[in-house]
């Protein structure tokens, strides 16, 4: 039997009922922790167990992140089901691309209550249990749309860049505490969420995504992460496709 990195780990996949998420929480399950996940719609995650549950032991709910009242739920629910949390993937996010005159004050606010606000909640509730437990690591997946603005991108750039230097900020607080908090950054992945980004629809090839980085080459970066020795800490991490096509 091939060794199981993660035995008796717990990890908390937000936003893991899809794409990057739900090979990130297939990925830790198959290391062996124990993995809970959460979306906003209950058929998501009913669909995302039914995948997940033959790699190990998940659990899975309903919650919005963007409101603290189902992060507090979702922990206590995720405590009583395993005990403790030892690791905490942030991925949780939406996208909507327009210019600022066009986005909609409540799309604005979709996007920084899932993208920022909702990595907050989770860290907020989350860092009392890590320090009880003696460290703890903390995972956030933003986007070189935090480093790299672009036309349409207003609220979405926003976001991300806010996320990066949360959690820059969060890792310089945590770090003599045995937290170490890590910040990947994919460029275009292939999942649907890729597929509505702007300019998506400008490469042509026989297989338009082929080129794209797939959600299971971040969670291989996931594992790398976590698997270093504990005195180490990976703070950021960009991420491009090898090959991107020339623009039409």
């Amino acid at each position: 039997m091939s060794e199981r990195n993660l035995e008796n780990k717990t990890a908390i996949v937000t936003g893991g009922t899809r794409g990057i998420g739900q090979a990130i929480a297939g990925r830790l399950l198959d290391e062996g922790a124990q993995v809970a996940i959460c979306g906003i719609r209950q058929k998501s995650v009913d669909d995302a167990l039914n995948i997940l549950s033959p790699k190990g032991h998940v659990f899975g709910m309903v919650a919005d992140v963007s409101k603290i009242e189902d992060v507090r739920n979702f922990i206590g629910a995720v405590i009583r089901q395993f005990r403790t949390v030892n690791i905490l993937v942030n991925n949780a996010g939406a996208g909507i691309f327009r210019g600022v005159a066009d986005l909609e004050p409540e799309e604005w606010q979709r996007m920084i209550g899932l993208n920022i606000t909702g990595a907050y909640y989770c860290c907020h509730e989350i860092l009392p249990i890590f320090r009880q437990a003696g460290g703890g690591d903390v995972i956030n997946i933003s986007s070189l749309a935090g480093k790299n603005a672009f036309a349409g991108g207003a609220g979405y750039n926003a976001s991300k860049f806010g996320l990066n230097g949360f959690s820059e900020a969060m890792m310089l607080d945590c770090r003599n505490e045995g937290i170490r908090v890590s910040t990947i950054m994919p460029g275009s992945v292939d999942t649907e969420f890729g597929r509505n980004q702007p300019g998506s629809n400008r490469y042509v090839e026989s297989d338009a995504n082929a080129w794209k980085i797939a959600p299971d080459d971040v969670a291989r970066i996931v594992l790398t992460v976590l698997l270093m020795p504990r005195r180490t800490t990976i703070s950021q991490i960009e991420v491009r496709p090898s090959r991107p096509p020339g623009k039409t």
